[in-house]
Formats: C-alpha cells, sequence, structure tokens
C-alpha cells in the first residue's frame, strides 16, 4: 500500500474530492469542502508518520487501536479517527474496506440537503456521460 494507491480507492468512491492541506497532507473528502463537505480520510504526502488516518466510527475505534502499528489519530481521535504508523499496519484489503467504512459514516452524518445536492450533482454527470 502507498500514496498512490490509497488516492485510487479514495478517488474512485462517490461524491470525493482531495485537497492538499497543512503543506504535505492529502485530503480526501466526501463532498466539496465549501459545500458542506466532511473529510474522511488523509495521507502524508512526504512520507511521515502517520502514513494514512481515517474515520472510523466509535464501534471499530478500540478494535482498530488493539492492532500494532495503529493508533489515535493525532487531532482527530475525539471524533474515533485512527492511524497507521506504518504501511502494513492493515493488510491491503483491510484498508480498502476500511476506507469504505470511512467514506459511508461521514456520508451518514452529512446533512441531508448537502447529500441530496452531491447525489443531484452526480445524478446529472451520469446522465451527461451517457449522451
Amino acid at each position: 500500500m502507498d500514496n498512490e494507491r490509497i488516492r485510487a480507492l479514495c478517488l474512485a468512491l462517490p461524491h470525493v474530492r482531495e485537497t492538499v492541506n497543512w503543506g504535505h497532507v492529502l485530503v480526501y473528502w466526501v463532498g466539496d469542502r465549501e459545500l458542506g463537505g466532511k473529510m474522511f480520510a488523509l495521507t502524508n504526502a512526504d512520507g511521515g508518520t502517520p502514513v494514512l488516518s481515517f474515520h472510523c466510527g466509535a464501534e471499530r475505534y478500540h478494535e482498530l487501536l488493539e492492532l500494532e502499528g495503529m493508533i489515535p489519530a493525532p487531532h482527530l481521535a475525539r471524533a474515533h479517527w485512527v492511524a497507521m504508523e506504518r504501511w502494513d499496519a492493515l493488510r491491503p484489503r483491510e484498508v480498502e474496506e476500511e476506507l469504505k467504512r470511512a467514506h459511508g459514516l461521514i456520508y451518514e452524518k452529512l446533512p441531508k440537503k448537502t447529500k441530496a445536492a452531491l447525489d443531484a450533482v452526480r445524478g446529472a454527470k451520469k446522465r451527461s456521460s451517457r449522451g
């Protein structure tokens, strides 16, 4: 696993946008930040630690922290985010599943109005790509 693989996985999910924040952190958002989108994953683009942080929800938080190489995400742990200290802390398939879960959890927390706007944009894009 590496930043490029994470980028491909995240950008393949619905409504995802990517930004660079804090100089070297790739931030993956469900929806545009300006439209009320929320972040669900972060990677350290300069190769520092942690390599990947993501939202996991209250139920999964303590389970993931029991694994070697997983720590509470700096500045985001109280919101049930975990961080991988190294790329092999989880198997690639597990990382993919956790990112999908993180995306889904954040999407569900978005206000109805924001979700409706995202779904409308997605529907318009699908219709324009067919014709």
